[in-house]
């Protein structure tokens, strides 16, 4: 068996290192955003994946890679946007912001480690465009708890749909980088 929890956390230290460095650039312009706003960022980076696995033809020399890397880093400052609330401007340290997306990424990880236990590593026999399909699901879900402002009767609230998202777009990562690896050989 693969060791999962090495493979999740090299793809998490090159999404972190990547918001890491976008602080750098940018400071936490985006603790302005309210949660419909980074669901719609998602939302889109999700359609262009989708766009590329059923198109041959590509007008952006972007592959999917980047597009998962942003779902997961949008779906963790939504997580710390459900926890922190929104901000009316910038109003975090980029150490503050290193320690919530820590521990965003520690919850979901545990998350991950704990559905692995239960379901015997299922994703490792999925496709990536199943995975696509999954987070686009998600968003969905997502969308209709927002207009049904933030209120559910049976179902998950949204922060476990953001979770799930990270974790999905992690596994794909992982099947990217298999492939890759496998090609090169």
């Amino acid at each position: 068996m693969k060791d999962t929890s090495a493979q999740y956390d090299a793809v998490v230290e090159e999404c972190r290192t990547l918001f890491m460095n976008k602080m750098k650039d940018y400071g936490c312009a985006w603790r302005i955003l309210r949660l419909p706003s980074l669901t719609d960022q998602i939302f889109i980076k999700a359609q262009r994946i989708r766009s590329l696995q059923e198109n041959q033809m590509r007008k952006v020399d972007e592959g999917e890679v980047p597009e998962f890397i942003g779902i997961i880093n949008y779906s963790v400052m939504a997580l710390i946007q459900l926890e922190k609330g929104v901000a009316a401007q910038p109003d975090l340290t980029s150490e503050e912001v290193a320690e919530l997306y820590d521990k965003v990424i520690g919850d979901t990880k545990s998350l991950m480690e704990d559905k692995n236990h239960d379901y015997g590593e299922a994703w490792r026999d999925m496709r990536v465009s199943s995975l696509t399909d999954l987070i686009l699901q998600k968003l969905l879900r997502i969308k209709q708890i927002e207009d049904n402002k933030g209120k559910t009767l049976v179902s998950e609230g949204i922060s476990a749909n953001y979770e799930d998202m990270i974790n999905y777009a992690i596994f794909a990562l992982i099947h990217i980088n298999e492939n890759s690896e496998l090609s090169r050989s």
